[in-house]
């Protein structure tokens, strides 16, 4: 994947967690709307792990702002983010921000549902652990998107993890999957589908399952128009993908599919557990996002068995 050396990196969404202890709190209440004490499900892109269910309340002191600025002072341009991952996450919401703040389908589906595009209010990189209004963030939970605050949590170090213990190949396009994936999930939460995995969390074709398949036919989508996504100066962001970068892409998704995960840990496949779908599935929706024309043929809420497309 080449990264345009010269392209102005923009940090003024990212955030910085701290590290530090604390637990997760308990579960998520939002209010608003006249809704109040709907329970929202905190969507993890691996592990489905219910740990990070929670967090009601005041916000959590994160030391962002300090970290702010170090991101500020190391992630100036294309260059930086070929050689730091926190500065490849800065590129990469950069890029997602673009891809989706000018997309006219999904603008139309948003002005239907009575709302506008907005990104996520931070894309927060940390090592370790920090703190969130859905809970405590490490690498054990993986990368999630916490519906409470609109911030998207990502722990630089889990994508060694993601390649040492469940087999997903190193690769650039491989990480900035991931981040789109959980961009996905914010473009649900703004759009109300997001609820859906609280509705219906367990089983192959379940309302969790087609959640999570959706945000990877999302991240497809951005894939397929990574390499028009521009700084605010108008210059390519990245220049070129190859098919070396998309297998790669593919195998971070089969090595995060609920049948695959299961193997690995020494247990029997069993679909009536799963939260993010078979690996095929996985795979079969990145390819189809890679490919589609519209965000509508994203999703799987239309189709009777999202696990075979």
């Amino acid at each position: 994947m080449s990264i345009n050396d010269n392209a102005s990196l923009d940090t003024s969404r990212m955030g910085g967690g701290g590290g530090g202890g604390g637990r997760g709190r308990g579960p998520v209440i939002a209010g608003g709307g006249g809704i109040v004490g709907l329970i929202i499900a905190v969507i993890l892109v691996l592990t489905g792990n219910g740990d990070m269910l929670g967090g009601g309340g005041a916000p959590q002191d994160t030391g962002q702002g300090q970290s702010d600025q170090r991101l500020a002072e190391k992630c100036k341009t294309g260059a930086d983010a070929k050689n730091d991952r926190e500065c490849l996450m800065v590129l990469g919401e950069n890029s997602l921000q673009d891809f989706w703040s000018d997309q006219p389908d999904l603008a139309k589906a948003l002005q239907d549902a009575n709302q506008q595009f907005r990104g996520p209010d931070k894309v927060v990189v940390y090592t370790g652990q920090t703190q969130s209004q859905c809970g405590t963030a490490s690498n054990q939970v993986g990368p999630f998107y916490c519906p409470v605050d609109e911030q998207i949590f990502i722990d630089t170090d889990f994508f060694d993890i993601m390649e040492r213990q469940l087999g997903a190949q190193d690769g650039v396009l491989a990480e900035l999957y991931v981040l789109a994936h959980e961009y996905g999930h914010h473009i649900q939460n703004v759009y109300g589908v997001l609820g859906e995995a609280q509705k219906d969390p367990q089983g192959a074709d379940s309302g969790a399952v087609r959640v999570e398949l959706m945000a990877d036919c999302f991240a497809g989508m951005w894939i397929q128009h990574a390499t028009e996504t521009k700084d605010a100066q108008g210059q390519a962001l990245l220049t070129d993908i190859s098919d070396a970068d998309v297998t790669n892409a593919m195998g971070a998704a089969k090595s995060v599919g609920d049948d695959e995960i299961q193997k690995k840990s020494g247990g029997g496949v069993q679909p009536e557990s799963w939260t993010h779908g078979s690996a095929k599935a996985r795979q079969a929706w990145l390819l189809r996002g890679m490919n589609a024309t519209s965000v509508n043929q994203c999703d799987t809420f239309e189709v009777s068995d999202p696990n075979n497309i």
